[in-house]
């Protein structure tokens, strides 16, 4: 028995073409086969047209859905369709009446091909062969020569995870790399069996100026497949990327892959980004200066991150990993991964609130937390309000940000008390610190105070902003 092919048709405001893509279809010379539209929020009258032929047509069957992107709609279809294979054509496009069998033939024969297409024709604003190059992995990294309408597997379909729901004006391409990423190849008929209609609006004329967003798109979803082929990540200069990575080196420490992914949380010299339960550090691209002695003399902020989180371990979110990028030797990329804080508050939200709940308590938490740093040698040069992490009852103090720690085998206590000097806060909360910090070492807690209060952080005196006497 014949395996039924689905033939999938995203539309959308398409009334002027779609009779004649429907036509082209169902004078298919092979069956069986059905055809699964899916009007995504047309505003003419192509679910009209669509309605009609699945009146006149028994293989026809139409899906009416809010507008959501040409990706959904063809997942949508692919969902609802019943055949071994499926053949996407786009709403105002054509195919040749023996372009379904002669694709069966061929992958029916052949578990490795993968994607079958042919030689393409465009037509409407413009007339002439769609020249594309013959095809390779290491070609497919670096641009697409696939068009939208090739057969498929429909199981390949549902192993890949299906078309990509983002806005990435290039969903093909990627999907096309989703496919070989599972293995085999794509087969090309010598002859043009598909036709390809050109207007000022279509996606392919639209996607022009949209070069970046679909490179990070590509680097972002299928960074090994790109590596594997291209020796590292597609670059805005496409044709350049394997001669670029010759002179790339990237490290990986800890098992993370979803480094770009998220929500930016913040985003100034370094961004923020909030994803499944794990924040990412990546830090700003620093100067080549910079980059060549973190390339070459020093490790990097991200690397000291991962590394002084390890040694701290119960004293900041757990580490996960870190990843940094070198050219020629020199660090241009970094980033730092780890849970997310169970904390939900940070130091500066007491600064300017004296009526914060169990605020007393909390400060004093913090202090006892300061001594054990000081206890165990550790003085993070940045312990400022914004790297301070505490809970509703300050029964759980984290710090973060720790590219910028020293560790000593015996702290002096001067040091240890300079731990306090960019704690920008009031007199009566410092006190509450230096007092509960002076307990657990028997130090004298009024000396301990005098010496917090007295010596602030210049930058703070400098500027006029010490809250002391707030």
């Amino acid at each position: 028995m014949k395996p039924l092919i689905s033939v999938i048709v995203p539309i959308y405001n398409a009334a002027p073409y779609l009779q004649e893509t429907l036509d082209s279809i169902l004078a298919s010379t092979y069956r069986p086969i059905e055809v699964v539209m899916v009007d995504d929020g047309s505003k003419d009258e192509s679910l009209s047209i669509a309605m009609s032929y699945c009146e006149q047509h028994t293989e026809c069957q139409v899906i009416a859905q809010e507008n959501s992107g040409v990706s959904v709609a063809r997942n949508t279809a692919i969902k609802a369709a019943k055949g071994t294979y499926i053949l996407p054509v786009d709403a105002d496009d054509k195919i040749a009446d023996t372009f379904i069998q002669k694709a069966v033939e061929v992958i029916e024969e052949n578990d490795n091909i993968r994607v079958v297409g042919c030689r393409c024709w465009m037509f409407g604003a413009v007339n002439k062969e769609w020249k594309l190059p013959t095809f390779s992995h290491a070609l497919l990294a670096r641009k697409n020569m696939i068009p939208a309408t090739a057969l498929y597997r429909k199981a390949d379909w549902e192993r890949c995870g299906g078309y990509c729901e983002q806005e990435i004006y290039r969903e093909d391409w990627d999907f096309w790399i989703s496919m070989m990423e599972l293995g085999g190849t794509f087969y090309k008929f010598d002859e043009v069996l598909f036709f390809y209609r050109i207007s000022t609006g279509s996606r392919r004329v639209l996607a022009k100026g949209r070069k970046k967003v679909i490179i990070d798109a590509i680097n972002q979803r299928h960074p090994e497949y790109l590596k594997k082929h291209l020796g590292g990540p597609l670059h805005y200069q496409r044709s350049w990327s394997c001669f670029i990575n010759f002179f790339r080196t990237e490290k990986v420490v800890g098992d993370y892959s979803n480094w770009d992914e998220g929500n930016i949380i913040y985003a100034k010299r370094n961004t923020l980004r909030s994803h499944n339960g794990f924040i990412t550090k990546q830090f700003a691209t620093p100067p080549l200066w910079r980059g060549i002695i973190y390339g070459w003399f020093c490790p990097s902020k991200a690397q000291r991150s991962y590394e002084y989180a390890k040694r701290i371990e119960g004293l900041t979110p757990a580490p996960i990993a870190y990843r940094e990028i070198r050219f020629c030797g020199i660090l241009r990329q970094s980033w730092y991964v780890c849970q997310e804080s169970t904390c939900k508050y940070t130091f500066n939200d007491l600064i300017h609130n004296k009526s914060f709940p169990k605020r007393e308590l909390i400060l004093q938490s913090i202090g006892q937390f300061t001594a054990e740093l000081y206890q165990r040698g550790i003085f993070h040069q940045d312990y400022s309000g914004g790297n301070i992490l505490f809970n509703e009852d300050g029964s759980k103090i984290e710090i973060v940000d720790l590219n910028r720690i020293k560790f000593y085998k015996k702290m002096p206590l001067k040091k240890g008390l300079q731990l306090f000097e960019r704690l920008n806060i009031d007199k009566d909360a410092l006190s509450t610190l230096g007092a509960t910090f002076a307990l657990p070492l028997r130090l004298d807690k009024e000396w301990v105070i005098n010496y917090i209060i007295t010596h602030r952080w210049k930058k703070h005196i400098k500027q006029g902003i010490t809250n002391l006497y707030e």
